[in-house]
């Protein structure tokens, strides 16, 4: 494919994400990423998915030296699932963002209700391309999905340039089973296709944070039904 014809695709189908999260993706992921009943059976299945994710993401921060020393950018931040509960754990800042407007609005409601200082959390309506800036530690949580592997590589080096210490990312993993189960519609069924599902291959992700000076440092699969997840924790190799 022409060079411009590539980023003119990878234009369009990043303005096609954008528009379905700030209108019916927003309504949808609200009620998924909450704890309405308000949600089908495989609904439900992705809410427990990704507070799996979540959870372990969690864990593994309060391993590290003292929160109130680290600065972390929550790369698509959704509704807050990651930087409301980092927040609540006293970590030094918070740089949130996300593609979606509405998205970022939710985090600065919820965190309102729930009575968070939000003194230590920035935040900004942006794709991934165009974040900058230095962190502690970077964390991007199931948004290459929106990838296809070539531009979830590049943004695997991308923010590995913004990370002083670690990245953690996780993403939907290519295997034979689950590239047939997304082929014959068991994987990101339903409504959820309406914009483009990827799933990737590990070692491209684990290769291009290698050429960045990072190595993986643990990993874990996450899995419910309908909801794939392979967890990376990535750290800086010391020269």
């Amino acid at each position: 494919m022409p060079i411009d014809s590539h980023k003119e695709l990878k234009k369009a189908e990043k303005s096609e994400v954008q528009t379905y999260f700030n209108g019916t993706g927003f309504e949808r992921w609200n009620r998924i990423y909450s704890d309405t009943d308000d949600v089908n059976k495989v609904q439900r299945n992705i809410r427990i998915g990704h507070q799996k994710t979540v959870d372990d993401v969690l864990s593994w921060i309060k391993e590290s030296e003292p929160l109130s020393e680290m600065s972390f950018c929550d790369a698509g931040c959704g509704v807050g699932s990651l930087s409301l509960p980092l927040l609540q754990l006293g970590a030094g800042s918070i740089a949130a963002s996300d593609i979606s407007e509405s998205m970022v609005q939710e985090t600065k409601r919820r965190a309102e209700i729930d009575g968070i200082d939000m003194s230590k959390i920035t935040f900004n309506t942006s794709d991934l391309e165009s974040l900058y800036g230095s962190f502690h530690t970077v964390i991007c949580l199931d948004v290459f999905i929106h990838y296809p592997q070539n531009a979830a590589e590049e943004m695997v080096r991308h923010l590995c340039g913004l990370a002083q210490e670690k990245l953690i990312v996780s993403f939907a993993p290519y295997t034979p089973l689950l590239a047939l189960l997304k082929q014959i519609g068991q994987f990101f069924p339903g409504p959820s296709k309406t914009t483009r599902a990827y799933i990737l291959r590990e070692k491209g992700i684990v290769k291009s944070a290698n050429e960045c000076g990072f190595s993986v440092f643990r990993s874990k699969l996450n899995q419910a039904p309908f909801y794939y997840s392979q967890l990376i924790e990535f750290r800086k190799i010391k020269s």
